[in-house]
């Protein structure tokens, strides 16, 4: 249940999402067909055991993309395609042209494909009406991108961007360990991601040190910019901010996760409600400090 990664994008806060479950329902995961390579839909946003494709509580929603796809190696299809190949070769005495060996592989594929393992996978996003907000649990970009396609294509429209800021957020990293102070409620970790101001210059990583300390200073006085920091939310979660705005590793601490206390384990659905309440609420905390310091914008619509 617990999100690991945050990619954020931002639609209008006046969007009219009441349809969501209906419109969602009319677009789930499809079994791959014998001779497909892959098939995605929604599915139900709690798992398999539930219903809902859109689970909502108060101002979020959870919704959740499946993924089959065919897992057919490269070796295996290059293996039976040298054979097809080998024996043209030896009934024919010649070796067949580019356009034949075209056709070859499309058969081979043809064959393999009724045969091959199905690898399934599932991303889920959080809907945030109140901020207007669509957070997917992923760090590539592309993975994202996908789920709010899926959106906009069981919604019709879904005018969600990527999330942008004013300012240059690896200026505001930097400034938080150069000394900065952070916005209330944030504290440093210890892992970073520094950069030379010049593409191509050097990376550095360092884990495990103090972050306002004579190694990292080092690093500041040679003109290195942070691209990557770890941060404490309220002793409730860790995190790694990127330069990207992506959210990485995102774990919820003992601060956090003591409030889930005295729920009834035997309550499955009850326990999901809570761990879905009890993340949405620190995401939206968290955005809600990032958005000032970092100046993120809004889609007005």
């Amino acid at each position: 249940m617990f999100f690991r990664n945050l990619t954020l994008f931002r639609f209008p806060t006046s969007l009219d999402l009441e349809g969501l479950e209906d419109a969602l329902v009319t677009h789930p995961l499809k079994p791959v067909g014998p001779l497909e390579l892959s098939s995605r839909g929604f599915v139900p946003a709690l798992g398999r055991d539930y219903a809902a494709f859109a689970h909502r509580i108060g101002d979020a929603a959870l919704v959740a993309v499946g993924v089959d796809d065919k897992i057919l190696p490269a070796s295996v299809v290059n293996a039976q395609l040298t054979q097809k190949i080998a024996a043209i070769e030896w009934e024919e005495g010649r070796k067949p042209g580019g356009r034949a060996r075209k056709r070859l592989k499309e058969d081979v594929l043809h064959d393999l494909l009724p045969r091959a393992f199905v690898r399934p996978s599932r991303t889920a996003a959080m809907l945030d009406l109140k901020h207007g907000l669509c957070i997917v649990d992923t760090s590539s970009r592309k993975s994202a991108e996908a789920v709010v396609s899926d959106l906009r294509h069981a919604l019709g429209s879904f005018p969600a961007l990527p999330l942008n800021a004013e300012v240059a957020p690896r200026s505001v990293l930097t400034g938080w360990i150069a000394g900065e102070p952070l916005p209330e409620g944030l504290s440093l970790g210890e892992e970073c991601e520094l950069k030379d101001a010049a593409d191509g210059g050097a990376v550095v990583r360092c884990r495990g040190v103090e972050m306002r300390g004579d190694e990292i200073a080092e690093h500041l006085e040679a003109g290195r910019q942070v691209t990557r920091l770890a941060l404490v939310l309220d002793d409730h979660v860790s995190f790694v901010l990127g330069e990207d705005l992506v959210v990485r590793k995102l774990k919820f601490l003992d601060g956090a996760v003591d409030q889930l206390e005295g729920i009834e384990r035997d309550d499955m659905h009850a326990e999901l409600d809570a761990r879905f309440a009890l993340m949405s609420a620190e995401v939206r905390r968290l955005f809600e400090i990032l958005e000032p310091a970092l100046k993120l914008s809004r889609v007005e619509g």
